[in-house]
């Protein structure tokens, strides 16, 4: 199947998605903005053409594309700096699609969060880069917290029941995920 590229000023603004899997097979990206960028299969992908930061549906109403998080113990780097604060997009197929190509996550289903969420998180902390050697450094409660988390962004953005009290017979909404143990 042969692909191409959108005439310039066509593509939407925002980061390049990360790609821990291109990392892992030496595959070279550059930093200049419009330069193409390998994948991991193979194809190029176009430096800045991942999902736009906002884009205003025919509706008016904004598309948020990115959400902001805060771990719950944070990862420790190489220097023994904390970073607990960053950003997670929308997965698109493609980032769901591509990790399953990767022999890690053929050998350990387990692996494909640790690849996928290397591929969402677009800032964390004062990282250049975000990638799945990050992520699978990451405490066990942090890395629950971003699974968690990635299902409620991709959920249609929340993962509420309605539920019923069973004192008052009232109905309600819960929030099942994305919070800490103890805040409501």
């Amino acid at each position: 199947m042969r692909r191409t590229t959108a005439r310039p000023g066509t593509l939407p603004a925002g980061p390049a998605p990360a790609d821990g899997a291109a990392a892992a097979q030496g595959a070279s990206s550059t930093d200049a903005p419009g330069q193409p960028e390998q994948a991991a299969d193979g194809l190029a992908n176009p430096v800045g053409a991942g999902p736009a930061v906002s884009a205003a549906p025919a509706g008016g109403q904004a598309l948020r594309t990115e959400f902001p998080f805060e771990l719950p113990r944070g990862y420790v780097d190489e220097s023994g700096t904390v970073h607990r604060h960053g950003v997670m997009r929308l997965a698109t197929a493609r980032d769901e699609l591509v990790p399953l190509r990767d022999i890690r996550v053929q050998e350990n289903p387990a692996y494909l969060s640790v690849v996928l969420l290397g591929r969402v998180i677009t800032r964390l902390g004062t990282l250049p880069m975000v990638h799945d050697g990050i992520v699978e450094n990451m405490f066990a409660s942090d890395l629950a917290f971003l699974q968690d988390f990635y299902r409620q962004v991709n959920a249609e953005g929340h993962t509420r029941a309605g539920v019923t009290c069973p004192h008052c017979e009232q109905p309600f909404e819960v929030e099942l995920g994305g919070s800490r143990l103890g805040e409501s």
